[in-house]
């Protein structure tokens, strides 16, 4: 017959793994455990970046997170969502979303 201790073992040891799985699941779908921004830059670098991801605060980080990816290095920078040429940066990124938008809807997806 299998001892408790064994019987235990087993539990905590099939529970554990059950968690590490479950947080690399997670990471693979995209989600961040934590806030991915130690540090921003503030200083004007709109020239130099290709593209710019914008994260909502969520669960696991308060702060919403503004990342540029660089043309020449493809290197990620945290901007500074408080310094005046970001806020210019992300109103112009959300009104051509607008307009993406609003052209889908009158003409199609389509045409």
């Amino acid at each position: 017959m299998i001892s408790n201790k064994v019987v235990f073992t087993s539990i905590v040891v099939l529970l554990a793994l059950l968690t590490i799985s479950e947080g690399m699941s997670l990471r693979s779908l995209g989600m961040e455990l934590h806030c991915r921004c130690i540090m921003t830059e503030s200083k004007p670098i709109g020239r130099h970046i290709e593209k710019v991801e914008l994260i909502p605060a969520n669960s696991h980080c308060e702060e919403t997170e503004i990342i540029a990816t660089l043309k020449k290095t493809g290197q990620q920078v945290c901007l500074d969502p408080n310094a005046p040429w970001v806020k210019r940066v992300i109103n112009i990124m959300m009104s051509r979303y607008v307009k993406v938008i609003q052209h889908t809807i009158v003409y199609g997806i389509f045409n």
